[in-house]
């Protein structure tokens, strides 16, 4: 594991002022899996004042209550954090008090999970005093002591150890899988941006539906919605899995894309509420996009999604039955709603949505290849299908005499014509049909 030249730096100027300093955490924990750490942080011997002195200007206290000071480098900040013992924990989130020792172990006892739980300084010599790369050969995720007591510090554990799953495809250890669901209620203590933050980088693992199966009742903590489809029998011969397990299936059938999986997670979460039988003892789930599309709306409020994705992923799950379109025609129209982008979101969940049922009913897949292949032909042909692609501008029409709103009406009504393929999209032609129809765009009825 070689460490980064700026990293280099920060280790050898602390040593060479008489202090202990070691690479820590995650950052550790990838370099030992070959992969390549998102940040580094460093655990040292040194007070903050000493840290802040041996680094001067380029050092920022960030969190000097709790041993952080910050070092600016060229390749980004680095956070160097003085040994400490953590005191207790009453908001779940940071301990009230901290003491500063000079034990790296008692630092390294104070972590979540023993894969993050080793240290290794500037000579390439590791601390692990808790089995942590050997549980790194063996996969497996385990706490730090008594795992009862780590969650209880901060909930927010939980669904970083899910988290750890997820991406690495590690097991959880039986006592610390025990104590994760024993306190899983405390995640109801914990800010909604904190739970979205950690639950967002959960779901693009390559593990998250195998994560999702096993814990439910974790996730139905801020989601309760999500505990209705589990076991739901769908009574249709197009569905081979309950509610839970297709959305599952479907989950892991789209990229690890934090939109496309949380719309996926949520696409049917309004079966349930829509459920019935018909006289034959057939399960029908009319109207259910809509409902589906309610309850995600809510659900991602809770959370304090940001609105652009909110909007996106309730969009995708209120279209994600629809046929999907198969013409030219239908291609732009649907283009114009929705954009080339979430159009492509569409296919790849509808994709998804359909290998999540029966086998018997995977033809479909062919009439999403037809509609793909319309999709990557029609920028090709310089198609439109936006207002910004139309050969006439507001300017234009203004020339006309036009003014107002009766501007944006008779553009969208020109980008119709286009669409249905009533008008060229050409600059001359389109003016000569305003002419033509007194500006509106629209002939009049008696036409």
């Amino acid at each position: 594991m070689e460490l980064p030249k700026h990293v280099e730096r920060i280790l050898t100027t602390l040593e060479s002022a008489g202090r202990e300093a070691w690479c820590v955490g995650g950052c550790v924990r990838d370099a030992l899996l070959g992969r390549t750490p998102e940040d580094w942080d460093i655990t040292t011997s040194a007070l903050p004042e000493e840290t802040l002195s041996l680094f001067g200007p380029r050092a920022e206290p960030t969190g000097l209550r709790h041993g952080t000071v910050t070092v600016k480098t060229e390749a980004g900040p680095v956070e160097v954090t003085t040994y400490r013992i953590d005191g207790t924990y009453r908001d779940r989130r940071r301990p009230e008090s901290v003491a500063f020792t000079r034990s790296v172990d008692e630092d390294l006892a104070r972590r979540d999970f023993t894969v993050n739980a080793i240290a290794r300084n500037l000579r390439g010599e590791l601390r692990d005093p808790f089995g942590g790369r050997e549980d790194l050969r063996g996969g497996i995720l385990r706490c730090v002591g008594d795992p009862d007591r780590r969650f209880q510090e901060d909930a927010l554990r939980i669904l970083r150890g899910l988290r750890f799953a997820a991406a690495l495809g590690f097991s959880i250890a039986p006592e610390t899988a025990e104590a994760l669901r024993r306190n899983r209620a405390g995640l109801g203590d914990i800010a909604a941006e904190r739970i979205q933050t950690e639950f967002f980088k959960l779901l693009p693992g390559d593990h998250a539906a195998e994560i999702l199966r096993d814990y439910p009742e974790v996730f139905g903590v801020f989601w309760p919605e999500l505990l209705a489809m589990v076991g739901f029998d769908q009574r249709n011969r197009h569905h081979c899995y309950d509610v839970w397990e297709h959305t599952l299936h479907a989950l892991d059938a789209v990229p690890g894309d934090v939109v496309l999986r949380c719309a996926m997670l949520l696409h049917d979460v309004g079966k349930p509420a829509c459920f019935t039988l018909d006289e034959a003892g057939v399960g029908h789930f009319y109207g259910h996009p809509a409902v589906s599309r309610e309850l995600a709306d809510g659900m991602l409020r809770r959370l304090k999604c940001g609105t652009d994705f909110r909007e996106t992923v309730v969009r995708l799950v209120e279209w994600h039955d629809r046929d999907i379109p198969r013409t030219d025609k239908s291609i732009r129209r649907a283009l114009r709603i929705l954009g080339e982008e979430d159009l492509r979101r569409l296919i790849l969940i509808k994709r998804a949505d359909n290998l999540g049922q029966s086998p018997a009913f995977w033809d479909r897949q062919g009439e999403l290849d037809k509609a793909e292949a319309i999709l990557d032909r029609l920028p090709e042909e310089d198609a439109c299908f936006s207002l910004k692609q139309l050969a006439v501008k507001g300017g234009d029409l203004l020339a006309l005499g036009l003014s107002g709103p009766a501007v944006g009406a008779a553009l969208e009504t020109l980008l119709s014509k286009v669409i249905d393929g009533a008008l060229p999209n050409r600059r001359e032609a389109l003016l000569a049909h305003l002419q033509e129809t007194g500006g509106t765009g629209q002939k009049e009825e008696s036409e």
